[in-house]
């Protein structure tokens, strides 16, 4: 794990070894992560179910370069878990050198320790189109006016 220290509790262990080390090979075991039925909402997809999760994540690595993610924090209480962290990748176009996505997730656990929701809460606009050439332009803009 990144983090500092280790959490305490071996679900959120679990989670953070998982999203730390996932791989492309990782993909076909997610059901070992997310319960049957779990509940997946990020700034661009809501799915159901471990194999619609699965095909995000599968999305993710075929349209980026090396994509990684570094966990930060993680405080937990009963069923409920948040995290921060870190995801870096490369865009195989547009805009060259690693970037860096910063967000957080919140997950609620099933009785059986699986994942049964995780909400990812990040910045579209500022993390990912503000360094797309174009759109990048239009949306620091659009932020100059509205903070003015």
């Amino acid at each position: 794990m990144t983090m500092k220290t280790a959490h305490p509790d071996p679900r959120v262990q679990r989670l953070v070894q998982a999203f730390e080390t996932l791989s492309p090979a990782d993909l076909a075991r997610l059901g070992e992560v997310y319960a049957p039925d779990a509940v997946f909402k990020d700034p661009f997809n809501e799915v159901r179910g471990a194999p619609a999760i699965a095909a995000i994540f599968e999305h993710m690595f075929r349209t980026l370069e090396a994509p990684r993610f570094v966990v930060h924090e993680a405080v937990a209480a009963g069923e409920q878990c948040f995290l921060t962290w870190d995801m870096h990748y490369r865009m195989k176009r547009f805009v060259r050198g690693e970037q860096t996505i910063r967000g957080a997730t919140h997950v609620r656990f099933a009785a059986d320790g699986r994942v049964a929701l995780h909400r990812d809460y990040w910045d579209a606009a500022e993390e990912l189109y503000e360094k797309l050439p174009a759109v990048g332009a239009a949306m620091r803009w659009l932020k100059r006016r509205a903070s003015s």
